[in-house]
């Protein structure tokens, strides 16, 4: 083993078996492998028969542990056949926010309309308030546009 500032890999203390080794079955392989790979091959068999059971694949970890994820994003696109007739879908905390505020603004904009809300009347009283000063307006300018037609006559006479 060197000393100094590098240590040497792992990888050269690996023992292999040789060939007569393994077919005398005195490798240097601890004997519980042995019983492990045979359990692997009997979960290997069982397998292969829930897989035709089983028509779903799952990939990682989950076929591993039944869980039920909250967070999971569930399929948008549901098939027509796979659709529950009588089952309602329920919505989330957003989107009925989002259906109230709707409505409540539309109830808002009738009452508007209707002229029952609190600032409908004042958008209704400004209204009045300018619509009778364009009319006082309008009479001031005719007054007006009379009053030079009439000064206009007498200079001319």
């Amino acid at each position: 083993m060197g000393r100094g500032k590098f240590k040497g890999k792992p990888t050269g203390h690996r023992h292999f078996s040789t060939p007569e080794e393994l077919l005398a079955g005195s490798s240097a392989r601890p004997r519980t492998f042995k019983k492990e790979e045979a359990e692997v091959e009997e979960e290997e068999e069982r397998s292969e028969e829930e897989v035709e059971e089983e028509p779903e694949k799952r990939k990682g970890t989950q076929g591993l542990i039944e869980i039920e994820n909250p967070n999971l994003a569930k399929p948008k696109n549901v098939k027509a056949k796979d659709l529950v007739m009588g089952k309602t879908t329920e919505l989330s905390r957003r989107e009925r926010e989002e259906i109230e505020k709707e409505k409540a603004h539309e109830r808002y904009m009738k009452l508007q309309e209707q002229g029952k809300t609190e600032q409908a009347r004042k958008d209704l009283e400004r209204l009045a308030l300018i619509r009778k000063q364009r009319a006082e307006a309008a009479k001031k300018r005719e007054e007006e546009k009379a009053v030079r037609e009439q000064k206009k006559v007498e200079a001319r006479k």
